[in-house]
């Protein structure tokens, strides 16, 4: 079997699949075009929507591709940029996945974040985790059950597709509730205004000399520039504590969020010579209109019915209300994220020195997140006795996976495979 992944994906994301892939027994080619000499071995192939470093393309032929051969295709997709550009569906995707934390999540030194996996309902069984739908109860009123169970605590072990840890859940709950209360007018605002900055920034930037790799894009550029104007702009947005990718060939990187504003922007161009402000742009880049959102999203009526913070507030109520939590009792069948969290361990969730740290940070700016992390993993060391301890994956489940291949790497390391 063949897995196709394009090199648009983001490193860690190439890095898991790969990982991943090569204990399966599948065979990765990377390459940015279909690999037509391994069509007959192809299975899936995995594209980013947009890609790492920014550029917005039109995936649709790629996907014709991949049905061509009776392969899958998957769209590592941004949720936010769905607001604007064609959602994976209306370009022929078979699947659709990625991470939910620009709804409402910090980004927290990198995790946890809850992930949406979404497919075409012929494969609906072969979803992860557990889905609830509308059903009906003895007394014949409407219900919501669950549907479909995948977890190995459901149905039979050699059946199961899922173990999905429970955080994840509660961090899907944040990112839903964070849908809810802006909707589906404030999410497109939100979106729009964070490609408006983006443009504003590429306009001032490519007044300024430099060069945009890609025409089109979301919320992320990639520029080139002379060495000398590179290492002036890196230079100066390390002394302000704002970092940029920096590519193996030079370029640059630069990718903006939902809290950008229009004196961030300013102050990047300031990097690399401007002092005059850039206008704002007023929509849409011209340059991709093929992949301008036409249909609306989130349409069910929850998504509009508790725009301010009382109604948001109650309807949450009304939900715990209905949950069994351990306010009111111990929980059975539970989970180690269930159990009462002491407030002291909470409160510095709400910190911005932990809430706000990103992971690929130059590690000097970032003392206090490697200190935890070490301290910690050195305790758990000595209680264990085991020479080193690995904090990652965070899920249980995905732990329990990630030791059985430590164990199988030890004993590839000692040439002992039969073992």
């Amino acid at each position: 079997k063949t897995l196709w992944i394009t090199p648009g994906l983001h490193p860690s994301t190439i890095s898991v699949v790969t990982t991943r892939a090569e204990v399966l027994g599948w065979k990765i080619v990377t390459s940015p075009t279909f690999p037509k000499t391994e069509a007959d071995h192809l299975f899936a192939g995995i594209l980013a929507y947009p890609e790492s470093d920014g550029r917005l393309q039109d995936p649709r032929s790629l996907i014709q591709e991949l049905k061509n051969v009776g392969a899958l295709s998957i769209l590592v997709a941004d949720p936010l940029a769905l607001l604007l550009f064609t959602p994976p569906g209306e370009l022929g995707a078979d699947v659709a996945v990625g991470s939910t934390q620009r709804f409402g999540v910090p980004i927290g030194f990198g995790g946890p974040h809850a992930a949406y996996f979404a497919t075409r309902l012929a494969h609906q069984r072969l979803l992860p985790g557990r889905l609830i739908g509308v059903s009906k109860d003895t007394a014949g009123r409407t219900a919501y059950r669950l549907s479909l169970q995948t977890r190995e605590q459901h149905i039979r072990r050699d059946r199961a597709t899922s173990n999905i840890c429970t955080a994840q859940a509660l961090l899907a709950t944040l990112a839903s509730m964070y849908a809810v209360h802006h909707g589906p007018k404030g999410l497109h605002q939100i979106a729009l205004r964070t490609h408006q900055h983006t443009q504003r920034l590429a306009t001032g930037l490519a007044s300024l000399g430099l060069t945009l790799v890609h025409s089109t894009f979301f919320d992320t550029i990639r520029i080139q520039g002379t060495p000398a104007a590179i290492k002036s702009g890196l230079a100066k947005a390390s002394q302000a504590h704002i970092n940029f990718r920096h590519f193996p060939n030079g370029d640059l990187g630069i990718t903006l969020d939902e809290k950008t504003d229009q004196a961030e922007v300013d102050q990047i161009l300031s990097f690399f010579g401007s002092s005059k402000v850039a206008p704002l742009s007023s929509g849409l880049s011209p340059l991709a209109p093929s992949l301008h959102r036409k249909t609306p999203p989130l349409h069910h009526p929850i998504f509009t019915s508790h725009a301010n913070e009382n109604e948001l507030l109650r309807y949450i109520r009304r939900l715990a209300a209905k949950d069994l939590t351990p306010a009111q009792s111990m929980v059975p069948l539970g989970s180690c994220t269930m159990k009462l969290n002491a407030a002291s361990e909470l409160t510095p969730l709400g910190w911005s020195t932990v809430s706000e740290p990103h992971p690929y940070a130059p590690a000097e700016q970032n003392p206090g997140y490697l200190q935890m992390i070490h301290e910690l993993e050195n305790w758990l060391g000595e209680i264990t006795g085991l020479p080193h301890v690995s904090l990652q994956p965070n899920a249980g489940s995905q732990g329990e996976y990630a030791g059985l291949l430590s164990i199988r790497a030890w004993h590839q390391s000692r040439g002992e495979t039969h073992r």
